[in-house]
């Protein structure tokens, strides 16, 4: 009976173990069969990153913006040019300058469909081989709508047609960019006042210096020493002068040009007290007086009528270490023949000849118009013999020496000249 019995039980553990495998296939299913999901999440997702709030809506502006600037700092490459598209290009290249552009441009933009990239690409090509094409082409890309045209497109044709001297140019393009309703910027507005300034127009640079004002823009130096040089060459040196005081009380210091040019334009007038202020200031600024600003005063004074005041100016010059040229000894003449002051002329040239100078044909100009001016028709034909040897002597100047001959007896002065070697008709018309 036990042995039975062990025998019986190990076949129903068999017939267990056969039966364990369905049962655990029905228990898998029942448990698979179990619904299973995610608990649900209440608000809104937060993403943080080193403090930042990334789920905020601003930072999907702040990625359309990047985006944008990648564009700008990588920006699309134009579109490559091949088959018919390529010969056309090649045609637009070979153009001259008399040539219209205009059809070849019509079937080149049909055929690629550009965008604004490919126009500049074509556009610095055109540079690199013929820049008046190029300026024509630019010029027709401002009505061209895939060209984007942008203000900035216009000042820079007005910026090249006012460097190279093209005022008509650049005014049409100027009147092409008003048509459009487009006011000029203040990068436009700076090329105007250069250009206006440049060729003399002091309204037209006024009116462009207003509007960089109207801007908000303070000038730069560039800008002041066009205006102020625009006021000079329009013989206002007075309000050039109120120009450079605004220069320095932004504290930009004006170069020595801008003062020698306020100088000049003051000593040209006989402005005594304009060319003192200009002085002083050069002064002050520590620019130590030249032999150009020194021979300045000098002139200044002798237009003025004051021929002490030159004196000073040409004894000071000397003292500080510069040799008077005949431009200068000729001005003080001419401020002593103002005032009839021939012993202080005299002696003047008296002491230069003892420290060695020689006097020039500006000089000797100077002292044969005083002497004519005096009747002193001897006295001028003594400095015919010393200068004589300069070759160089202007067409004026024969004209002095003949308008002194001929206040006296002409016969008897030709006789005298050809008796002393020289042709009377040599001195009116050689060299000139």
């Amino acid at each position: 009976m036990e042995e039975s019995e062990f025998y019986e039980s190990l076949e129903q553990l068999k017939k267990e173990a056969n039966a364990s495998p369905s049962g655990a296939e029905e228990a898998a299913s029942v448990e698979k069969s179990e619904p299973v999901s995610i608990p649900k999440r209440r608000g809104k997702i937060k993403y943080k990153i080193y403090g930042l709030h990334l789920s905020d809506p601003k930072w999907s502006e702040v990625a359309d913006k990047i985006h944008d600037a990648e564009e700008v700092i990588w920006p699309q490459e134009p579109k490559p040019i091949s088959g018919k598209c390529k010969l056309i290009t090649e045609r637009i290249l070979s153009l001259n300058e008399n040539d219209d552009p205009s059809p070849l441009m019509a079937e080149w933009t049909e055929l690629l469909q550009p965008t604004r990239i490919d126009w500049i690409t074509l556009l610095d090509k055109l540079n690199d081989k013929n820049r008046f094409l190029y300026l024509k082409v630019a010029e027709l890309l401002l009505n061209e709508e895939s060209f984007e045209t942008n203000i900035r497109d216009y000042s820079k044709l007005v910026d090249v047609h006012a460097k190279e001297n093209r005022l008509e140019d650049a005014e049409r393009i100027l009147k092409m960019m008003n048509e459009k309703g487009l006011t000029p910027d203040i990068l436009t507005a700076t090329v105007l006042v250069h250009m206006y300034s440049k060729v003399g127009n002091l309204d037209r640079a006024k009116e462009a210096f207003d509007t960089l004002r109207s801007h908000g823009f303070q000038p730069d130096e560039k800008v002041y020493n066009s205006m102020i040089m625009a006021f000079v060459n329009a013989g206002q040196p007075k309000l050039g002068e109120s120009m450079m005081r605004e220069m320095e009380a932004r504290d930009i210091k004006p170069s020595k040009d801008i003062y020698m040019a306020l100088l000049r334009s003051f000593s040209q007038r006989g402005d005594i007290s304009g060319a003192g202020r200009i002085a002083a200031t050069m002064q002050f600024s520590g620019i130590s007086p030249s032999l150009e600003s020194c021979i300045l005063l000098v002139e200044t004074y002798g237009l003025a009528g004051d021929p002490d005041q030159a004196r000073n100016n040409f004894d000071y010059m000397i003292k500080i270490g510069h040799r008077p040229d005949a431009r200068c000894t000729a001005s003080m003449v001419a401020a002593y023949g103002k005032k009839n002051l021939l012993d202080k002329a005299l002696n003047l040239l008296l002491q230069l000849e003892k420290n060695g100078f020689e006097p020039g044909v500006e000089t000797y100009a100077a002292l044969v118009d005083w002497l004519g001016k005096l009747q002193l028709v001897d006295e001028a034909e003594q400095l015919l013999g010393k200068i004589g040897a300069h070759r160089e002597m202007s067409c004026l100047l024969r004209f002095i020496l003949a308008s002194v001959i001929c206040t006296q007896e002409l016969g008897s002065r030709k006789r005298r000249y050809q008796r002393s070697g020289y042709c009377y008709s040599w001195w009116l018309c050689a060299g000139c």
